[in-house]
């Protein structure tokens, strides 16, 4: 497969792993530099961003900024808390203005004045790659567990290898965000229609500012739940042939896949006519592939970080293959006759986090 997924230079500060969620240059101008010297008043650790409350001395005047770091659960797993930094504390900061000219900004870099110690940066990775692949965890009947082994507990999927929808084989410069280098490559990330290509441009030009997860807190619906570095589970009720998706983003959301052969119609709430941010999805088992076919979604979300358009007569086809104890490979397949000239296809690799829990992220905390 020939994809690059690489972080526009200009952005390299601020795309860390939580910037999947959306694009910080919707909100902050990097051409609007500026170094801020002052104390701290206030540290606001909740999600989707933490918070840095400082006063700075402005000719004469005291003034408050707000200085957005990333969210408190890549903070916290990169070994800060609320505590590092405490009111009183003096700082500085390097970051950018707020593209509306308040008084905020992104701390691309954060340092303790009174010894030059950075703090707030991510230092979150993913585990190191085993020497020698380890077979995948099965149930006592030999088919591949796609969660925890069997007899065990914890454990999720994250660290996925790409955070934008594009195309199998197209090669194009885009940034963790899903910021594209160069805007007129916005026609090969994917078969668009005028119309959906001309809405894709718009949204790229205005750096992805008008996405309704990060204004309003929609849930990440599509194959966008799939490229959040806060993770998901795959939780299978053999029982009941069903295997719940929980996601680490999206406020606690879930879905359900259904392997009892029923209809998509009518499922976990409303009908045709009430459709879902996460649409009504069935499966079957092809080997050691989970096979999901999905619709009934709404419109009222974007479903990849980048802006790719959608419809209402989007369908997704998805393909689950843990291919060894550490990789899970994810495989979509895009069918919406309303935005797209044909059917196209995606693919990343997600790795294995286990032993530890789903985090916990509740957008509307703070949203902007």
């Amino acid at each position: 497969m020939t994809r690059r997924n690489i972080a526009i230079l200009a952005a390299a500060a601020l795309t860390g792993p939580v910037a999947a969620h959306h694009s910080i240059l919707g909100k902050f101008d990097d051409a609007a530099a500026l170094t801020l010297r002052g104390t701290v008043t206030h540290i606001d650790w909740r999600n989707p961003h933490a918070h840095i409350f400082m006063n700075v001395e402005t000719s004469g005047t005291t003034l408050n900024w707000a200085i957005e770091i990333e969210s408190p659960i890549e903070l916290a797993l990169s070994g800060w808390s609320d505590q590092t930094l405490l009111p009183g504390d003096a700082i500085v900061v390097d970051g950018w203005r707020a593209r509306d000219g308040s008084r905020q900004a992104w701390g691309a870099e954060v340092v303790r004045a009174d010894n030059g110690r950075r703090v707030y940066q991510l230092k979150d990775t993913a585990p190191p790659v085993p020497l020698a692949a380890r077979p995948a965890p099965r149930w006592p009947d030999g088919s591949v567990a796609l969660g925890a082994a069997p007899g065990t507990s914890g454990g999720y999927w994250r660290y996925p290898s790409m955070t934008s929808l594009v195309e199998d084989g197209v090669e194009v410069e885009i940034s963790r965000a899903g910021l594209l280098a160069d805007l007129d490559e916005a026609d090969e990330v994917a078969p668009l229609q005028p119309w959906a290509l001309a809405l894709f441009r718009n949204r790229q030009s205005r750096h992805l500012r008008d996405d309704p997860l990060f204004l309003n807190c929609k849930p990440p619906g599509g194959p966008r739940q799939y490229q959040s570095n806060l993770g998901f589970q795959l939780i299978e009720d053999k029982a009941s042939e069903r295997v719940f998706v929980l996601l680490g983003s999206g406020n606690h959301n879930y879905r359900i896949i259904y392997l009892d052969g029923r209809d998509r119609v009518g499922q976990v709430t409303g009908d045709d006519d009430n459709p879902l941010y996460y649409g009504r999805s069935t499966g079957e088992w092809e080997g050691d592939t989970l096979v999901a076919n999905t619709r009934s979604f709404n419109e009222d979300f974007w479903f990849t970080s980048s802006g790719l358009p959608h419809t209402n007569r989007l369908q997704l086809t998805e393909r689950f293959t843990r291919t060894d104890l550490d990789t899970l490979e994810y495989q979509v397949t895009v069918d919406d006759p309303g935005a797209y000239t044909r059917p196209w296809t995606a693919t990343w690799t997600l790795r294995w986090v286990g032993g530890r829990e789903l985090p916990s992220h509740f957008c509307q905390n703070n949203r902007p």
